[in-house]
């Protein structure tokens, strides 16, 4: 008899559990977890193709050393800063970002170099890496496009009623964004 009541109260548990939301919030937690997973996959993507772009400009560009330097550095800044799914918060997303903005200054500067150097701007090889550049640049922006909507997706659904109830019991927490950077409303003054 007290066999057949602790089934009884464990199927009851597990029915409360699921058709409360622990099991959507699970896995919409995963959803964002996979889709943080493309954004770090993305911007490593990038973090390769640099060597061989700094590699390719530096044949060209011998003099240059300044600006090869603040893009190596700015790579090795923004591979350091790591996030994992427990810990995205609001503050831990801004600082990848920033890093991840050092690193794209940087690249901007190193791109500019090949309208001073005529050969490089028609070399294959940094024409391809640009190619593969810019192509991971939407990539990134893709990825974080739907980070951001998992994200929203998953914080409307712990904060509502009765859900929040679950979700603070069991932990469950807003997670941040990725958001447009300060200034980033103008568009760049190109001069040549």
């Amino acid at each position: 008899m007290k066999t057949i009541k602790l089934s009884f109260l464990a199927v009851l548990a597990s029915f409360l559990f699921s058709s409360c939301g622990y099991n959507s919030m699970v896995t919409k937690d995963e959803a964002i977890a996979s889709s943080w997973a493309q954004v770090e996959n993305q911007y490593q993507r990038r973090a390769d193709l640099i060597p061989n772009l700094v590699n390719t400009v530096k044949g060209y560009a011998a003099h240059e050393k300044e600006t090869l330097e603040g893009v190596i550095k700015a790579r090795s800044e923004a591979m350091s800063v790591k996030i994992d799914a427990s810990n995205i918060t609001p503050e831990n997303i801004a600082a990848f970002q920033k890093a991840q903005s050092g690193l794209t200054g940087a690249l901007s500067k190193l791109m500019l170099l090949r309208e001073a150097y005529p050969d490089l701007k028609a070399n294959q090889n940094f024409l391809d890496l640009q190619t593969q550049l810019e192509g991971t640049e939407n990539r990134i922006t893709k990825a974080r496009g739907d980070f951001n909507e998992m994200t929203q997706d998953y914080n409307a659904y712990i904060r509502r009623f009765p859900k929040n109830l679950i979700a603070s019991m069991f932990g469950f927490e807003k997670k941040g964004y990725f958001k447009a950077e300060a200034g980033s409303e103008k568009a760049p003054e190109v001069q040549f």
